[in-house]
């Protein structure tokens, strides 16, 4: 089968076995997949990973090796973690998957990933996709989950003003999912363009650029991946206020820490969610996540696509498959 294979450098194999479905696993075919910016951060040694990249996808079930055939022939999103399964694990025990001690992750540790003809997940963790749901709408399921993680960790107040930093994928998404909430939510970013989606789907925005110093607010989510970012996000957080933090930031120098103190500011680390409430939120129509997509590559063209995501200009790159 076809796959984009990171193993020191990016490349097409078209030839890469085609995988088979171990006892409680089912195999899917993929049907549209998503460039996540971890992907590249992969390409550049994160998390030392080798193998098929991609951990955004849906497609479709084609072999359950299971008693439970209830998938087969069903259209599926997968989440991107499985635990060990271990009965005294307190992690899997609690279907809490993601902080199992022992798990893989799609395309990014110890499992074949997505940009692929085929994949394999345990069918635990595969979801049913609705169907008034479209493909470019159901790839975007994994980045929604985790955006909608942030109120399944946090009660927000609806009188509550929340600060989205950065206009990326992430912030995008985020801004979105919290505004369907009814939540009081101001984007800011630096691209009028992106700033604009957000905008025409009634989400308030800024530019940084326009940000005053003194403007404070009871939630910022930082999701910019910058330590400017980081340090911008913390200066406008309210006293008793909460930070969070939804992208990993390499320090590359001192950073003040202080203000946390002082200010006795909650901060929150916020990863990834579970994907029944982002299903329900595209069901309902709530949001429409279709205008991020910047490109759609065949999978022939996957290393031309890429290259495009590197494009700042660009959201959301999908490969077809």
């Amino acid at each position: 089968m076809k796959a984009v294979v990171f193993d020191d450098k990016l490349k097409l194999d078209k030839n890469y076995p085609k995988p088979l479905p171990k006892k409680g696993e089912a195999l899917i075919r993929v049907t549209l997949a998503g460039i996540c910016n971890t992907d590249f951060e992969i390409t550049k040694g994160y998390m030392g990973y080798k193998g098929i990249l991609g951990h955004e996808a849906v497609g479709v079930v084609e072999e359950v090796n299971s008693d439970d055939k209830s998938l087969l022939g069903k259209r599926v999103v997968a989440e991107i973690s499985y635990g060990c399964g271990d009965k005294d694990c307190p992690w899997c025990a609690v279907k809490n998957y993601r902080h199992c001690p022992n798990r893989r992750t799609l395309g990014i540790w110890k499992k074949d990933g997505c940009f692929a003809e085929y994949f394999t997940m345990p069918i635990n963790v595969l979801f049913e996709v609705p169907d008034n749901v479209p493909d470019e709408q159901a790839v975007f399921v994994e980045p929604l989950a985790a955006a909608l993680e942030i109120t399944e960790q946090l009660h927000i107040k609806p009188f509550e003003k929340v600060m989205v930093l950065g206009d990326g994928k992430l912030g995008l998404i985020t801004a979105l999912a919290l505004r369907a909430q009814n939540l009081d939510v101001v984007l800011i970013g630096k691209h009028q363009n992106k700033l604009g989606i957000a905008q025409n789907q009634g989400v308030k925005t800024k530019l940084l650029s326009e940000l005053k110093d003194d403007e404070q607010f009871d939630v910022v989510v930082e999701a910019t991946g910058s330590l400017s970012g980081f340090e911008t996000s913390l200066a406008h957080v309210r006293p008793r206020g909460v930070l969070v933090l939804k992208s990993t930031i390499a320090a590359s120098k001192e950073l003040n820490l202080a203000p946390i103190v002082i200010n006795e500011i909650t901060v929150l680390g916020s990863r990834c969610g579970q994907f029944p409430p982002a299903l329900r939120m595209l069901e309902s129509g709530a949001i429409d996540l279709k205008p991020m997509i910047s490109a759609t590559y065949d999978i022939d063209d996957a290393l031309e696509a890429f290259e495009r995501n590197k494009d700042k200009d660009s959201i959301k790159v999908l490969i077809k498959v």
